[in-house]
């Protein structure tokens, strides 16, 4: 279905990409302007639709400058939310939002840093300014932006582009026959690349060598899953599980499910079973209520991505599924295999500018 649609909307592509052309070049001779924010601004985002893990690198980013002593603030999207206009996630020292209204991963994100600032905003200049105003009295030390190659509207003082290992980068289409939000060569825009979920499978060394031989700076990295988290019946977390093997039924609401099942074989889980829908799309009750017979009649676990997790935490049905058989998530975290002084480095020049 999906390909056929493709197939159909094929001739739009050539348009998507003189429209993101021009607008790029508009960009470029300054007749549409960009704000300059107050504080020192990171973007990170992608040239492609679709998972490339640019959430774990906003976390990571976090972390690091967290643990500098640095207070981030993080202005995202909020993709699929229920609100609208500029939300406060988190203050840095409660979560004032719940998963729908702030978005999956956003709410992961505050979820997960909570010493950080966190706010969604379709547009991230008046993400900044509500930012600037609200924390006078304490303001943040750096700006974050989540997904925001394209947004060009707000200036950044460094500019990271995510590439994901596992995915065709170079021979890719423009949306919408492929997944190219922009012509390929603007990733020269970048001043950093980070390329993403390299594995014994995808190495990623075709898109390094592309990267570099335009002069970009490269930071490779993998995913690493953590210990599988139990899931109480009122739907808050519990303990890690470090021995959950066998059987399990996956259950994936994100851009490349497949992965997941990777990921859960190579972590001893056997998936006998899974239900996936559309990136950051919910789950109906039916579906729930099917997969926990199931689990229950196999003895089996379910299991399902943090995102996941963030999204449906404080849903009704959910919580009778996980009331109802064992239930869990699997965090994921980023490790950098190359490139970690490079990164530090550039988080830190941030800071002088």
């Amino acid at each position: 279905m999906i390909d056929t649609l493709r197939q159909l909307l094929a001739p739009l592509a050539p348009l998507y990409g003189a429209v993101a052309e021009i607008r790029n070049l508009l960009f470029d001779k300054g007749i549409l302007t960009s704000t300059k924010a107050a504080i020192p601004v990171v973007s990170i985002g992608n040239i492609t639709a679709g998972g490339s893990g640019k959430t774990p690198l906003v976390d990571l980013v976090v972390k690091q400058y967290l643990s500098m002593g640095i207070t981030p603030a993080v202005i995202a999207r909020g993709y699929k939310r229920s609100t609208s206009g500029v939300q406060l996630v988190s203050d840095g020292r409660a979560i004032l939002l719940q998963g729908r209204e702030a978005g999956d991963e956003t709410w992961m994100l505050a979820r997960m840093n909570p010493e950080a600032i966190v706010v969604v905003a379709e547009k991230r200049v008046a993400g900044a300014s509500f930012i600037m105003q609200h924390f006078t009295a304490s303001p943040p030390k750096v700006i974050v932006l989540d997904d925001a190659f394209q947004h060009r509207q707000i200036q950044r003082d460094l500019d990271i582009l995510v590439v994901n290992a596992a995915a065709p980068f170079l021979d890719e289409l423009m949306l919408p026959t492929g997944n190219l939000r922009e012509p390929l060569h603007n990733v020269t825009r970048a001043d950093l690349a980070v390329v993403t979920k390299i594995s014994p499978r995808h190495d990623g060394s075709r898109h390094i060598r592309y990267l570099e031989q335009l002069g970009i700076p490269v930071v490779s990295t993998r995913l690493k899953p953590g210990y599988p988290v139990r899931i109480e019946p009122d739907g808050s977390p519990g303990r890690n599980d470090r021995s959950l093997t066998g059987k399990v039924y996956a259950l994936a609401g994100i851009g490349q499910p497949e992965n997941f099942l990777e990921t859960l074989r190579e972590t001893g889980m056997e998936p006998i079973g899974s239900v996936f829908t559309g990136d950051h799309e919910p789950f109906g009750a039916s579906e729930l209520s099917t997969l926990t017979l199931k689990a229950k009649k196999e003895g089996a676990a379910i299991i399902m991505t943090e995102k996941d997790y963030s999204r449906m935490h404080d849903d009704l049905p959910f919580r009778d599924m996980a009331a109802g058989c064992r239930c869990y998530y699997l965090p994921v975290t980023m490790d950098i295999t190359s490139g970690a002084d490079l990164l530090q480095r550039s988080l830190e020049q941030v800071l002088r500018q």
